[in-house]
């Protein structure tokens, strides 16, 4: 019993194992999580160095050359304004994928929070809370985002407070259920034992240990995001011209889908690219968060 707890003990002071265990998973990737990987940084690299790789201003207009195909001049064809599909879609790129990356930052933050603070408390708070999260879980998010779009205005502020009013609540009934888990483990009875104080159990402990499978969480609600703001701005509530995204390239090729399909199809490969990317590492993670 006494090297039971002794060596629970030095687990209570040591760094956490799911951290340890997330190194080691990425020092030898898998082909899944390399493949994601580096198709997702590929994407944002391009996206990231966009005022030197686009070939024109995505704003600048030639409408001589409106809706012509794939050329030398033009890689990837022009839209109905003359403007370069390429150039747009790299700027536009950084509209859709930063929209994501804060939004499920915040949803990551927020419900990891929630849900330790909700598994560490009393069960009144704990029953209080994951009935609020029960309640948002059955709500279709898409319909809850368009009445919080409609009553607020539309905007990408908007989008990204409306995705996380939505979304943090898988995050936040995940970490409850790990930090529950981790709870009754010895080296947090050991920890308890040594004196140490609840907020430092839970941000030395409790947090660090459900990092992993709450990151394959997040990747993989990274590229719903991707896809739901995407609908979002295809409905004309997303970015506002004169910005625009990818969804938003495709809403606005609709009408020339039959004299020029490729308008829609390069902004729908890139959201395709981007969502199987993250899934893909989400995936990975996933698979391996217990072992």
């Amino acid at each position: 019993m006494t090297k039971t707890f002794f060596r629970a003990s030095r687990k209570a002071l040591s760094i956490p194992l799911q951290l340890r265990s997330m190194v080691g998973f990425i020092a030898g990737a898998p082909w899944l999580f390399l493949f994601g990987g580096g198709l997702f940084s590929a994407i944002v690299i391009a996206v990231t160095l966009a005022p030197w790789l686009a070939p024109y201003d995505p704003a600048e207009q030639f409408l001589r050359a409106r809706l012509q195909g794939p050329s030398a001049l033009h890689w990837l064809g022009t839209d109905n304004l003359g403007r370069d599909v390429l150039s747009r879609l790299l700027y536009g790129g950084r509209f859709s994928l930063l929209i994501a990356a804060i939004a499920v930052t915040l949803c990551f933050i927020v419900g990891v929070v929630i849900g330790t603070i909700s598994a560490r408390s009393s069960s009144t708070i704990d029953e209080i809370l994951m009935r609020f999260v029960d309640l948002l879980l059955s709500l279709p998010e898409i319909v809850l985002a368009l009445c919080l779009i409609s009553i607020f205005g539309s905007g990408y502020i908007t989008v990204i407070l409306a995705i996380v009013f939505i979304s943090w609540a898988p995050f936040a009934r995940l970490a409850r259920g790990l930090a529950v888990d981790i709870s009754s483990k010895t080296y947090i009875e050991a920890a308890e034992v040594l004196g140490c104080s609840r907020s430092f159990i839970i941000f030395r402990h409790v947090i660090p240990n459900t990092i992993r499978p709450l990151a394959a969480m997040g990747f993989l609600r990274f590229g719903h995001t991707i896809i739901t703001v995407g609908g979002l701005s295809f409905l004309g509530l997303g970015v506002q011209p004169p910005d625009s995204d990818w969804a938003a390239m495709v809403a606005s090729a609709v009408p020339y889908v039959e004299r020029a399909p490729y308008l829609i199809v390069f902004p729908g490969l890139a959201i395709f690219l981007a969502a199987m990317s993250v899934t893909l590492i989400g995936q990975a993670l996933d698979r391996t968060s217990y072992n």
